[in-house]
C-alpha cells in the first residue's frame, strides 16, 4: 500500500465540510492514452488505490503500462474502541488522498482503447467516487 516515507506533521486538522471546487492540477491526461477521472469529491484511501491498481495490472498482462496519478498523503487519525472522551487526538490510522471532480486518477497506455477502458471501468468500481473514462 502507498504511504508517505516521511511527513512534516504527523497529525493534520480535519478540513471543513463543504467540498468546493474542481481539480486544477491533475485534470488532463499526461502519460497514457486512456484515463479514469473523478466526477465527485471524496477521500480515497491507500487500500482503495491498491485495489484499483491490482485490477489494472491484471488487465495489462505485460502488454501496457499503468500510471497512478494520486498519492495518499493526508493522515487520518483514529482513537481506540471504548476510549473515554478527552485525552487528546488519536494516533494516525491510515492515509488518504483528497480527490476533487476532474482529477485524473489512473492512466493506461500501450493497450487497445476498448480493453483499457474496460479495465479502467472495473477499477472505477473499486473507488468511492463516481468516475468516467476519458481518452487523449
Amino acid at each position: 500500500m502507498l504511504i508517505p516515507k516521511k511527513v512534516k506533521h504527523r497529525k493534520w486538522h480535519k478540513p471543513r465540510r463543504g467540498n468546493k471546487g474542481t481539480a486544477s492540477r491533475t485534470n488532463t491526461i499526461a502519460f497514457g492514452t486512456v484515463g479514469v477521472v473523478a466526477t465527485t469529491h471524496s477521500w480515497v484511501t491507500s487500500r482503495q488505490i491498491e485495489s484499483a491498481r491490482r485490477v489494472l495490472t491484471r488487465y495489462v498482462r505485460r502488454g501496457g503500462k499503468v500510471w497512478i496519478r494520486i498519492f495518499p498523503d493526508r493522515p487520518v487519525t483514529k482513537k481506540g474502541s471504548e476510549v473515554p472522551m478527552g485525552k487528546g487526538k488519536g494516533a494516525p490510522d491510515h492515509y488518504v488522498c483528497t480527490v476533487k471532480p476532474g482529477t485524473v486518477m489512473f492512466e493506461m497506455g500501450g493497450l487497445p482503447i476498448d480493453k483499457a477502458s474496460e479495465a479502467l471501468a472495473h477499477a472505477g468500481h473499486k473507488l468511492p467516487v463516481k468516475t468516467k473514462i476519458i481518452t487523449k
